[in-house]
């Protein structure tokens, strides 16, 4: 019988936020694979917890997935962990669970016993911001190279969903400045050090950000979630032209409140002054329901 992938979320920031399911996760597995084993070791031995680890990262990921699939095919169980967060959620984790999905069904248990969730960054960040938080897109890190950073963030310059983004302090300044040119200047939150001692979270707009950032050495890694962009209205027909589509929907036989509507959405027209205008017409024309 195949053994069972977990996949354990850690502290981003502060160790006491580790769960305690998690800690139990960790305590029972046969071996656990993590992206840093030194940050993961520092984790364990907080809590006491000694288990064999074995190092999975983005440049041994291949390497490392042949030594820990033959074990969970063999019956043993993992914990997989990144240095902070979820694991797999701009990750190299990802690309472990994928292989499991893909290459035996039996092998990532999907019950509730296969993951132990955690805090993360994006989730922390976002409800902070003050921003808009129903509908977001997470954008990861973005790429190191100019050209295809810009071409990554023209994808985004009418995306109407907030928006966040992860970001190295090295880079930081470069990026607010590229974020200003393609998107303009717009409201962002930058979470700093999140959970941690000295945890900071700036809401700015983008060109005040990338002044602070130009004139300070930013410290410490960063989360930034920015306002989407704006939802642009087509342009508003006239009354009378709306009331003329009102009249076409009604000789098709659509009900006045059905009509008012549609021809509101496709005009621009408020419905409610749609409609009892033409209710108004209507009696004056003696064509009412």
């Amino acid at each position: 019988m195949a053994g069972t992938l977990y996949l354990v979320g850690t502290p981003i920031g502060n160790l006491n936020d580790l769960s305690p399911r998690a800690i139990e996760t960790l305590k029972s597995v046969d071996f656990i694979a993590a992206e840093d084993t030194r940050v993961t070791l520092k984790l364990l031995n907080h809590f006491g917890i000694r288990r064999p680890l074995i190092s999975y990262y983005e440049h041994n990921k291949v390497e490392s997935a042949a030594v820990i699939l033959p074990r969970l095919l063999g019956g043993e169980s993992c914990a997989l962990v990144s240095d902070a967060g979820m694991p797999a959620i701009s990750d190299p984790g990802e690309e472990l669970v994928r292989l499991c999905a893909k290459g035996n069904r039996e092998l990532l248990k999907i019950q509730k016993e296969a993951a132990a969730p955690g805090p993360s960054a994006v989730i922390t960040a976002l409800a902070m911001s003050g921003l808009p938080t129903q509908r977001f897109t997470f954008e990861g890190f973005l790429s190191t190279s100019n050209k295809s950073r810009k071409e990554h963030l023209e994808t985004l310059r009418h995306e109407h969903r907030t928006i966040v983004l992860y970001e190295a302090p090295h880079k930081l300044a470069e990026t607010l400045g590229d974020l200003y040119d393609v998107l303009g200047d717009r409201d962002i939150a930058l979470g700093r050090e999140l959970t941690k001692l000295h945890e900071e979270i700036v809401r700015t707009t983008i060109g005040a950000a990338l002044e602070k950032y130009r004139a300070e050495r930013p410290r410490g890694e960063f989360v930034l979630v920015i306002r989407g962009a704006p939802v642009e209205k087509g342009p508003r027909l006239p009354l009378e032209d709306a009331l003329a589509l009102v009249e076409e929907y009604r000789a098709g036989g659509m009900k006045l409140k059905d009509a008012a509507k549609r021809a509101a959405a496709e005009t621009g027209q408020s419905r409610n002054d749609l409609y009892h205008a033409a209710l108004v017409r209507e009696k004056e024309t003696g064509a009412e329901e």
